[in-house]
């Protein structure tokens, strides 16, 4: 049976009872309904004001109407800003061995290339100091080219009467002349002297090794050899034919590695090249220079 002191819900229809999310509704081993009374309910609690069902239900209802409202933004492009704090300063882990490689590999680079920059820079710095000394030296000293000349040729060897091969020996005697007033002259050794006749190469030597001072005239004899050469028909009639006629034509190359001297100091090694056309009126051991004529190419300065 029910306890006379449970009172009934109320019948009317438009009244709804007041329930408080909150509150827990204990349940009454004594009374019939498992409900307790009203009067034990506003015993344990103190009055607040509470929300009604009507009004829950309209907020719920709104809520579901504006979430069934809302609609995804539409695609495009977003700037998203973070923080700086939450900005990665390391690599993150899955990434770390690549960010390892490639920062070794951008390390080596830079070296590499600022060794390279360095070494430019320093040859670049090389040649201008390197001009800079050439341009003072010719400025002050206003080096002149020697000046050569033939004075006396003698041949041997050379036998025109058979088509045997010939091996022919002559001995040159040049005249050097330094017009220089105050720069002495080194000739060194390695330098090469050529004869030919027509275009065909006849005997080589060396050019003598010596020092001449400034305003000097130094004579040398140089020795050229040539062994076993076939001469072409055309070539040794030519001879003969210039033989007659006292006037054997030669061409003489001398190239020969030089410095310039200035008292105590003496210059880098230049290139020094002399062509000279010469005329003989037989070929013998006491052949007659007819004409000379000797020209001094521009000095090289490397």
């Amino acid at each position: 049976m029910a306890d006379n002191n449970t009172q009934p819900w109320p019948r009317n229809k438009n009244i709804r009872p007041s329930v408080d999310s909150n509150d827990t509704i204990q349940r009454s081993p004594r009374s019939s309904g498992g409900f307790t009374t009203d009067k034990d309910i506003g015993s344990r609690r103190p009055p607040r004001h509470h929300q009604s069902v009507d009004s829950v239900d309209s907020t719920s209802s709104l809520y579901s109407i504006d979430s069934r409202r809302s609609k995804p933004p539409p695609p495009g492009t977003y700037h998203v800003q973070l923080p700086k704090d939450q900005i990665y300063r390391v690599p993150p882990p899955e990434n770390a061995h690549r960010y390892e490689y490639l920062s070794r590999q951008k390390h080596n680079r830079s070296a590499c290339r600022r060794c390279c920059c360095y070494s430019f820079a320093t040859l670049l710095v090389l040649l201008l100091l390197a001009a800079l000394v050439v341009g003072v030296f010719f400025l002050v000293c206003r080096p002149h080219k020697p000046r050569f000349s033939v004075s006396g040729v003698s041949v041997a060897g050379v036998t025109l009467a058979s088509p045997s091969p010939i091996s022919p020996v002559f001995k040159i005697k040049v005249r050097c002349k330094n017009v220089n007033g105050k720069l002495g002259l080194i000739y060194e050794k390695g330098s090469a002297v050529e004869i030919f006749h027509e275009g065909i190469k006849l005997g080589d030597g060396e050019f003598a090794a010596f020092e001449q001072p400034a305003e000097n005239v130094t004579m040398t004899v140089t020795k050229l050899r040539g062994s076993r050469i076939q001469l072409k028909s055309s070539s040794r009639k030519d001879l003969v034919e210039s033989q007659k006629r006292r006037k054997v034509l030669f061409d003489v190359r001398v190239k020969a590695p030089i410095k310039f001297r200035v008292g105590v100091v003496t210059t880098w090694t230049m290139g020094l090249t002399v062509d000279c056309k010469i005329t003989v009126d037989k070929l013998t051991s006491s052949a007659t220079v007819i004409t000379e004529d000797c020209v001094t190419q521009d000095i090289s300065l490397l």
